[in-house]
């Protein structure tokens, strides 16, 4: 995406069309868009071939695209796990890798980030109905991977809403909502982590179309993105417009919520009560 982005930045400034510049590279119209969008991998000819195109004559810019080009096409550590995963979520464990921010509202159980081991599993099994001991833990292994990235040097900001129900909602047995639950506490002192509870008394809220989650990365080339997960397949919205309505919905979630102490008060409230 970082590389499309900036390919596409460096043709419009030369004012050169999509049409010319995959006609230049024995290529369509449609590929440079592909392209441009990360959609595709690179070839190293195509990325040395477009930026003589472009005008892009320095040896050190030139080198630092085509090495970009060639990490594009290395696949990540998560490629591992695709004979667990649908086929597109792959997709976003990558996006999320590579985010700064990651905002997010969910209603029916605790954000993957934020999943215990033992809830993980819970939640896994039940998603996965039918599917092999080893193939759940391959998943759940997956799931913990993930989470390394909060704790990591460079860890993005993560600010989370996450609804009652899904906190009240039991994943495996009594001592594993009770785990999930302090968990959430514990995590949730960290400087990069925002949590945030929304209470069944608020009433509805701005969240009634259901969870998603929008991603911010550091590179001003690249635009934010908004990921839906849905039975059988996800969404990824990038339109400003798309991405701004998500981002209202989720300003006025966290407005209506308590702060982060107070909803650390209503998660010690739901142990006592579990």
């Amino acid at each position: 995406m970082l590389l499309g982005s900036q390919l596409r930045r460096l043709r419009e400034a030369r004012g050169i069309t999509r049409e010319a510049a995959g006609y230049h590279i024995r290529a369509s119209e449609s590929k440079i868009s592909r392209m441009e969008l990360g959609r595709v991998s690179f070839k190293t000819r195509d990325v040395e071939d477009l930026l003589t195109l472009y005008g892009i004559t320095d040896e050190a810019e030139r080198r630092a695209l085509v090495g970009l080009a060639r990490e594009a096409n290395v696949a990540g550590w998560w490629h591992s796990y695709s004979d667990v995963l649908p086929n597109w979520f792959p997709t976003y464990v990558g996006l999320e890798g590579a985010a700064s921010l990651i905002r997010a509202y969910e209603v029916q159980f605790v954000h993957g980030l934020l999943q215990t081991e033992a809830y993980a599993h819970a939640v896994v099994s039940r998603g996965m109905k039918g599917a092999s001991a080893a193939d759940i833990d391959r998943r759940v292994a997956l799931r913990l991977e993930r989470q390394k990235y909060l704790v990591a040097e460079n860890a993005p900001d993560f600010h989370i809403v996450l609804d009652e129900a899904a906190l009240r909602r039991p994943y495996g047995d009594r001592e594993v909502m009770r785990g999930q639950l302090q968990h959430l506490i514990e995590i949730s002192e960290r400087s990069n982590v925002r949590l945030q509870v929304m209470p069944f008394g608020f009433g509805g809220h701005s969240g009634e179309s259901g969870a998603f989650t929008i991603l911010g990365f550091p590179e001003s080339d690249l635009k934010e993105v908004v990921y839906l997960e849905q039975l059988t397949s996800a969404l990824y919205l990038d339109k400003a417009e798309d991405v701004a309505q998500y981002e209202q919905a989720l300003k006025e979630l966290q407005q209506d919520s308590p702060g982060p102490d107070a909803s650390r008060d209503l998660l010690r409230g739901l142990i006592q009560l579990s």
